[in-house]
């Protein structure tokens, strides 16, 4: 008897301990499986964008939702209230540090935003930054991105071809006036070097000389009236294209960050009775730009694809999650180039261009 009874009591011992184990195991699956990168829960990413405002991140959005949905990635969704807004983007971030997400997908408003970044790495998220390269270009794993520059340089081609050997007066309308932002210098840059006019720091907006020659198309004399923010926004770019008026009428070419901006300058050209003399370009190549070009509004856009940086950015995540693969730059370059395309329907000899009507069968990258 008393030996049975010893037994009895070693086998309820054994069986605790098998349960306690048991118990333990489950508890550590149900742990790893909240983590945002683990094998056995969905894969957490955060996208954050710099507006909402702009159909540009609407369509960036968009492209998210539907790849996360196919891939089983758990999304959450944040925006600035405005461009320039980074204390949105930094809360955004340590939220997403917070729940534990796999990786980050964010247009970065400003350098301003670098330390969060910098904390998230460091917690293990791998964040990819999109349509705008952060400075310096290390900030984040990776960018998927146009080539802002070349995009810019594109429009500047163009526009000296236009103006066919006739003076340019020139209105600049750029996005920030105390932010720095490698978007907004990159093309502003890229469309005076596109013009033939010699710049000094490529990182810095308004310092080249007001008056000179360019020597893009045939060449001639330019004045630059001024550089005046917009904010990326239509009603700002048309206080911005006022002000300018305001230096002088006479301005016959208008640079513009996007098309938002581009299409406020335009209203403000078309109150002051010039809006057929001037030429007018920007950048995005949105489905609403494109079909401005067409209609006349907007002589030529640089067309980008932020459907595809965000499809290439989740994609990215997901792979590294699950095989450990990381994405690689472009050949020469310190980001991935999601590319751009001239849309005109006024096309020019040795620059290669779209019309509107197909710009318009794959804007935003659909």
């Amino acid at each position: 008897m008393l030996n049975r009874s010893m037994t009895r009591h070693r086998l309820r011992g054994i069986l605790a301990v098998a349960a306690v184990a048991s118990l333990a195991a489950v508890g550590l699956a149900g742990c790893s499986g909240t983590s945002g990168g683990a094998a056995n829960g969905p894969i957490g990413v955060a996208l954050i964008v710099k507006t909402t405002t702009n159909p540009y991140f609407v369509a960036m959005e968009d492209a998210a939702k539907a790849d996360a949905a196919k891939a089983g990635v758990k999304l959450t969704l944040a925006a600035g209230k405005k461009d320039g807004d980074a204390a949105t983007q930094i809360q955004a971030i340590e939220d997403s540090i917070s729940r534990g997400d796999r990786g980050i997908l964010i247009t970065p408003t400003d350098s301003t935003v670098n330390s969060a970044i910098a904390k998230a790495r460091k917690a293990g998220l791998y964040v990819i930054a999109l349509d705008t390269a952060p400075d310096p270009a290390n900030t984040v794993d990776i960018t998927f991105a146009t080539d802002n520059f070349a995009a810019g340089e594109a429009i500047g081609k163009w526009a000296a071809a236009q103006l066919d050997g006739k003076a340019a007066v020139i209105g600049l309308v750029d996005l920030f006036s105390n932010q720095v932002a490698s978007v907004d210098y990159d093309r502003d840059q890229g469309f005076l070097t596109g013009m033939g006019i010699p710049t000094k720091d490529k990182t810095k907006n308004g310092d080249e000389d007001p008056t000179g020659s360019y020597t893009g198309g045939k060449g001639g004399d330019y004045t630059i009236v001024g550089n005046q923010p917009s904010n990326g926004d239509e009603a700002d770019g048309r206080t911005a294209m006022e002000t300018l008026l305001s230096k002088n009428p006479n301005i016959n070419l208008v640079y513009a960050i996007n098309e938002p901006a581009a299409y406020g300058a335009y209203q403000a050209l078309k109150a002051a009775g010039t809006e057929k003399s001037t030429i007018l370009v920007a950048i995005d190549g949105g489905c609403t730009g494109v079909d401005q070009v067409s209609k006349g509004i907007i002589g030529a856009t640089s067309q980008q694809y932020p459907s595809k940086m965000a499809s290439l950015g989740i994609d990215a995540i997901v792979k590294l999650a699950k095989t450990g693969k990381k994405p690689s730059v472009s050949d020469g370059l310190d980001f991935f180039n999601t590319g751009s395309q001239l849309i005109t329907d006024k096309p020019v000899a040795g620059l290669p261009s779209i019309s509107s009507a197909d710009g318009a069968k794959i804007c935003w990258g659909k």
